[in-house]
């Protein structure tokens, strides 16, 4: 047979494909019909393993096996976003325990950030809430959480993410560790000096001080200045405070321009960090969950199965249901060795049939789902 002969025999399998398929799919319309009326969960993960097991067993090699495997994997996920969407249309809608609101600036009687006078942060929170901010600072991270906790902060703003060092871990461990959830975000641009008391000169420095993610960035300049001992700090502003007090010419800290107005220090050198178009993505939460009307970006945390194809299946929530992934970061989950937690942003609103379509399926398959924010 040539080439022709054997298209044309997989364009007739493939049109018996198809049929055999939108068959299923009406039969698994009426299972969803039946879950509906009975209250039964969409998802049942023992019924389907089972059925993975029977139709490999009908296999002859194991490339056809695992081939078999993904195939149904597929079908059973489409027949179960079918479900899901039945569900919606007989008004059992998604039921959220979130709150759309028309303003956080109302609700700011007190917003506290990490670090001290003249942190980036203090510049994101009068960004985000304009200068009449009634606002305080605090030592550590977890003391910001603490401070939502315990009602002395309506609100709190923190760095997530740098366009050049990445992540900021703790926080994102921290938001799963808290019941407090994110309602906006702020970006600053980054622009490092490198700052010592009156006089001091570049020859002069002997130490430089600052946050561990701000001596990265700036990790280019430092190595061209080798001799200079890299110190690091919780905060770019407790650096610049230190240097003041200390008036030790010797001593500097990489921190930013107002910080040095500040403190009293003069710049030695301007923008040493050495991605131009660095900046920082700084999150505002609260313990309360409302979420922002018109608010377009939602954040997840997830907890998936430790077995192959988990997040190639969670995955595909996203996919079906339109919806633009925009992030993704894995962390470890403590205590249990080589596992992860996935964060994952993606377009949209939690007042969007296609939001409730995706998160419906979502929590039932994954083994914890918990909504970070919309925002």
């Amino acid at each position: 047979m040539d080439l022709k002969d054997l298209r044309k025999q997989i364009d007739e399998i493939d049109s018996s494909l198809v049929e055999l398929y939108e068959k299923r799919m009406e039969v698994s319309s009426a299972i969803a019909d039946y879950k509906i009326e009975n209250g039964k969960k969409v998802y049942d993960r023992e019924r389907e393993l089972e059925k993975i097991k029977t139709v490999k067993s009908l296999t002859h090699s194991e490339f056809n096996s695992i081939g078999v495997e993904e195939l149904f994997s597929q079908i059973m996920s489409m027949s179960r976003k079918l479900q899901y969407q039945k569900l919606s249309e007989k008004g059992a809608s998604l039921r959220l325990p979130f709150i759309q609101i028309d303003s956080l600036l109302d609700s700011a009687r007190r917003v506290c950030y990490q670090g001290a006078e003249g942190a980036y942060s203090e510049e994101a929170t009068i960004r985000f809430f304009g200068e009449g901010v009634n606002s305080f600072h605090v030592d550590t991270f977890r003391d910001a959480f603490g401070a939502l906790e315990d009602g002395s902060a309506d609100y709190a703003v923190l760095p997530i993410e740098n366009s050049t060092a990445g992540i900021v871990s703790e926080v994102y461990d921290l938001l799963t560790e808290y019941e407090n959830y994110i309602v906006g975000e702020q970006i600053i641009d980054i622009k490092h000096c490198l700052l010592g008391i009156p006089g001091a000169k570049l020859e002069d420095i002997q130490t430089v001080y600052s946050h561990p993610q701000s001596l990265m960035q700036s990790s280019r300049f430092l190595a061209e200045h080798s001799d200079i001992k890299q110190i690091s700090m919780k905060n770019n502003a407790f650096a610049a405070r230190k240097v003041s007090e200390d008036k030790d010419k010797t001593q500097a800290a990489i921190a930013s321009k107002r910080a040095g107005e500040i403190y009293g220090l003069e710049i030695i050198k301007e923008a040493i960090n050495q991605a131009e178009s660095n900046s920082t993505r700084f999150i505002v939460v609260t313990n309360q969950k409302v979420f922002l009307k018109g608010a377009g970006k939602i954040s997840l945390c997830l907890e998936i199965p430790h077995e192959a194809g988990s997040l190639y299946h969670i995955m595909s929530h996203f996919i079906y249901n339109g919806l633009n992934m925009t992030k993704i970061e894995s962390r470890p989950i403590e205590d249990r060795n080589w596992e992860y937690r996935f964060f994952i942003d993606f377009d949209g609103n939690l007042e969007d049939s296609s939001v409730k379509n995706a998160l419906r399926g979502l929590r039932e398959e994954a083994k914890m789902m918990k909504i970070l924010g919309n925002y």
